[in-house]
């Protein structure tokens, strides 16, 4: 499948962990039964492809704290 053109938005973090906040991402949700996700920094390299539950259950973590490390 080509994922070309379907990315519709960047996501930054600036508010979550350190870590995290250098990540740049584009995701493609509107997909039918998947979201792809590239680093924007590399359009033509690898992608990750999840279940729209499983990217939420992601998303849940990330903003619950749940992939923070400690200090």
């Amino acid at each position: 499948m080509s994922f070309t053109r379907l990315y519709q938005r960047i996501a930054a973090h600036p508010g979550g962990p350190v870590w995290f906040r250098s990540w740049v991402e584009e995701v493609a949700d509107n997909l039918p039964g998947v979201v792809a996700v590239r680093d924007s920094k590399n359009p033509d390299g690898p992608k990750l492809v999840f279940a729209p539950a499983e990217w939420r259950a992601f998303v849940g973590g990330v903003k619950a704290g749940a992939f923070d490390r400690s200090a």
